[in-house]
C-alpha cells in the first residue's frame, strides 16, 4: 500500500496537453493504424478503409434497358411524327424488353411501352423518333471496372456498401478497431444491480465509456473493478497495456492518498500531463506505457465524460486514420449570469429552446458528479480560459447534443419545480413525437423574470400573495405590467414538511423547526415554497435565524426529499408527491395552486397548443394523481387573463 500524495504537475490548456500527447505518440509510432484487417464488404458499415477500393467489374456490365418497352435500332425510327406515324414490325431490330434486360446486339435505343401503339400482334406504331442510346444504361454507367470506388481512410456508409458490391468487390481491407481497455478503480465501486449500502457507488462510468468508444469506431474492453490497492492496480494496468491499444483508467487520477494512477504510470512509463486547465475534469493524466497511450480520468461522471471526449476520442480517430468530426454548434443567448473562474476552460451543460427568433440556453447543474445533467442537456457551452464568464443575455456558441430541429420543437418552461412537469414531458413526447419539453428549475420568481426577458414559452409559478392569500395574479400584474398573459392551472398540491419514516423527531408543524436539534433544509430564494415558508413563519412569529439549516438551499422538491431521506436533514418543506416518491412521512401545511403563466404572444402557437391538449387528456391526469398529493379540479382551466 502506498500513501504518498501526488501533486499536479501542471495546469496546461487542454489543447496544449492533447497536442503534446499526440506528438509524443507519433514519435513512438503509436498512432499508425495497426495491420490491416480483411472483412466482408456487406459487414463493413462504420469501418474505415485501409486502402483504396477499386471496381473489379463494371456496373452494369452489359448494355441494359432502363425501361419496359421495345428495344430498337434507332435508325429505323427516323421520320416518325404525329403527322407521319411510323409502323415497325417486331424482329431483330425491334424486340420487346423489360427493365434490366440486355439490349439486343442490333439495337441501340429503347422506346417506352407507353409511347407505342400496337396495330397488329407484331406491328406497332410510333409518333416520334428514338434518339440513339435513349433509355439505355450503357456498360459502366454506374461503375467502370478499375475505377476507384472509395479512397483510403474513408468511413463506410450504407450507400458505400452498395457501391462496393456493385463494383464486384466482396471483401475489403479496413483498419482494425482500436482496442480500448477500460479500467474502473475504487474500493467503493459495485456492479449495477447490487443491493446498495452506504458508501457504495454503482460502477456505470465504463459502460458509458464503452458506448462512446463504439460510437467512435473503437472496440471497448471492460476490465473488472480494481480496488484501491497499489499492486492490484499495477497488475491491471500492465495486463491492459499488453492486450489493448489504448488504456483508460477511471478514478484515482487526483491527489488523494489512494490516488495511485499518476505515480504508477510514471513508474511504468511516462506522464506527459497531470492536470489540465478544464472544469470539470482538471485532474486528468495523459501518459504512455510501452508505446501505448494511457489516460487517467477522474471518477466523477461529468468530468470523466469530458475527458473521454477531449482526449480519448482524438486518439481513436488518429489510429483509424481519420479526423474526429467537429460538433454541430448553434448561436444562442444565455438566460442568466454565468460567472466562471479565470484560468480554466469551463464546460457548462445547458437546456435549449427556440423562443421567438432566438435560441435560448439555460445552464443546468454544474456539478461534476451529476450524470443527469448530461442526460438532460441539449448542448455544451464553453467558457474560455481567459474569460470570467457570461452576463445574462450574452450571445454564446453552444455545441449541440441533440438535433437542432428537435430543439426548435421544444417548449421551454422556466420556473418552479413540480413533478407533474415530468409527467407532462413524457405524455407530450408520446402524443407528439416531434416535440419535447425543457424545464429549468429556478423558482417561481426566477421563472416570471425569465418570461419577462423573453427566454421561455411559459413559467411555472405558485406564488402566494401575503395580502390577499391568493396565488400568482398579483405577481403577474406586478412583474409583467400590461403585457398580455394567461394563467392556466396545472394542479393544486399539498405542501408540507417532509420528515423521515416514522417521524422520529416528532415534528408536528412549522413551529417545531425552531426546536433545538432539528435540522432543516430550505428551498432557494425566489422559490414559491420559500416565499410560503417565510409567510407562515411571519404569521407564527418565528425568527428564521432560530431555524438550524434555514440558509441551506436546494433547487427542487426531490433534492429536499433526498436530503431528508439520506439523514442529512430532519425536515424540509415540499410537496407530498416528493415525500411519497422517497417513502417519507408528511406533515401537511397548506394546499397551494400551481399555474403556468403563458405570455400572449405564445398563446396560439404549437408550443402551447400541444401542452394544453396533453393537459386535457385523461391519461395525463390519472398519472399525476397517482403521484399523490394533487388535485386536478381546475387542470387546464384559465385562472386569469390580461390583455387577451
Amino acid at each position: 500500500m502506498r500513501n504518498k500524495r501526488d501533486v499536479y504537475l501542471d495546469n496546461r490548456p487542454w489543447e496544449e496537453a492533447l497536442e503534446g500527447l499526440l506528438k509524443h505518440l507519433e514519435e513512438k509510432g503509436s498512432l499508425v493504424p495497426a495491420e490491416r484487417e480483411e472483412i466482408a464488404a456487406e459487414e463493413s458499415l462504420g469501418r474505415v478503409t485501409a486502402e483504396p477500393i477499386f471496381a473489379f467489374n463494371s456496373s452494369p456490365h452489359y448494355n441494359a434497358s432502363a425501361m419496359d418497352g421495345i428495344a430498337v435500332d434507332s435508325a429505323i425510327t427516323f421520320g416518325a411524327s404525329d403527322a407521319t406515324p411510323k409502323k415497325i414490325q417486331l424482329g431483330d431490330k425491334a424486340q420487346i424488353v423489360d427493365t434490366g434486360d440486355p439490349i439486343p446486339a442490333a439495337c441501340d435505343a429503347v422506346i417506352m411501352i407507353e409511347d407505342v401503339h400496337f396495330v397488329e400482334e407484331d406491328v406497332f406504331e410510333i409518333t416520334s423518333a428514338a434518339a440513339p442510346w435513349q433509355h439505355v444504361r450503357a456498360i459502366g454507367e454506374d461503375v467502370v471496372a478499375t475505377e476507384m470506388i472509395l479512397p483510403a481512410n474513408h468511413k463506410i456508409r450504407p450507400m458505400d456498401i452498395g457501391g462496393i458490391l456493385a463494383g464486384g468487390v466482396g471483401r475489403i481491407k479496413v483498419h482494425p478497431k482500436p482496442k480500448v481497455a477500460l479500467l474502473p478503480t475504487g474500493t467503493e465501486l459495485v456492479q449495477p444491480g447490487t443491493d446498495l449500502k452506504p458508501g457504495d457507488i454503482v460502477e456505470y462510468n465504463t459502460r458509458v465509456f464503452g458506448s462512446l468508444v463504439q460510437t467512435w469506431g473503437g472496440e471497448p474492453l471492460r476490465w473488472p473493478i480494481t480496488i484501491d490497492n497499489w499492486e492490484k492496480l499495477k497488475q491491471s494496468i500492465m495486463e491492459a497495456v499488453e492486450k489493448a491499444d489504448i488504456v483508460v483508467i477511471n478514478a484515482g487520477s487526483s491527489a488523494g492518498r489512494e490516488d495511485f494512477t499518476a505515480e504508477l504510470v510514471r513508474q511504468l512509463g511516462t506522464v506527459l500531463t497531470h492536470g489540465a486547465a478544464i472544469k470539470p475534469g482538471k485532474p486528468v493524466i495523459l501518459g504512455e506505457i510501452n508505446g501505448k497511450p494511457v489516460i487517467g480520468i477522474p471518477g466523477y461522471p461529468v468530468s470523466a465524460y469530458l475527458a473521454m471526449e477531449l482526449f480519448v476520442r482524438p486518439i481513436i480517430y488518429k489510429k483509424l486514420g481519420s479526423v474526429a468530426p467537429k460538433p454541430v454548434a448553434a448561436e444562442a443567448i444565455i438566460s442568466r449570469k454565468m460567472p466562471s473562474p479565470m484560468g480554466v476552460e469551463e464546460f457548462i451543460r445547458v437546456k435549449m429552446g427556440q423562443v421567438g427568433e432566438k435560441f435560448v440556453a439555460t445552464p443546468i447543474s454544474r456539478g461534476a458528479g451529476v450524470i443527469m445533467s448530461l442526460v438532460r442537456a441539449d448542448g455544451m457551452l464553453r467558457v474560455p480560459r481567459l474569460s470570467e464568464g457570461y452576463r445574462a443575455g450574452d450571445n454564446v456558441k453552444v455545441e449541440l447534443m441533440r438535433p437542432l430541429e428537435e430543439i426548435r420543437q421544444t417548449t421551454v418552461i422556466i420556473g418552479s419545480h413540480d413533478m407533474a412537469l415530468d409527467v407532462l414531458a413524457n405524455h407530450l413526447r408520446r402524443k407528439f413525437p416531434e416535440a419535447s419539453l425543457s424545464s429549468a428549475n429556478v423558482g417561481s420568481l426566477g421563472g416570471l423574470s425569465a418570461l419577462k426577458r423573453g427566454e421561455c414559452h411559459c413559467a411555472g409559478t405558485h406564488l402566494l400573495d401575503e395580502e390577499t392569500g391568493g396565488y400568482n395574479v398579483n405577481y403577474v400584474q406586478r412583474l409583467l405590467g400590461d403585457r398580455p398573459a394567461v394563467l392556466v392551472n396545472l394542479v393544486y398540491r399539498q405542501q408540507g414538511l417532509m420528515v423521515a419514516k416514522g417521524n422520529p423527531m416528532n415534528i408536528q408543524g412549522l413551529e417545531d423547526l425552531a426546536r433545538e436539534g432539528v435540522r432543516f433544509i430550505n428551498r432557494q430564494r425566489g422559490a414559491g415554497t420559500r416565499i410560503l415558508l417565510d409567510y407562515r413563519l411571519n404569521q407564527l412569529n418565528i425568527d428564521p435565524d432560530s431555524i438550524y439549516g434555514y440558509n441551506r438551499e436546494e433547487y427542487t422538491h426531490m433534492a429536499v426529499a433526498a436530503a431528508v431521506a439520506s439523514g442529512a436533514a430532519d425536515a424540509g418543506l415540499g410537496i407530498l408527491a416528493a415525500a411519497k416518491a422517497l417513502d417519507l412521512d408528511f406533515v401537511p401545511v397548506v394546499e397551494e395552486r400551481y399555474d403556468l403563466c403563458i405570455p400572449g404572444e405564445y398563446w396560439d402557437t404549437p408550443y402551447i397548443k400541444r401542452l394544453l391538449e396533453v393537459i386535457s387528456t385523461t391519461e395525463f391526469k390519472q398519472q399525476v394523481e397517482v403521484l399523490g398529493g394533487y388535485d386536478l379540479r381546475d387542470c387546464g382551466g384559465v385562472m386569469y387573463r390580461q390583455g387577451i
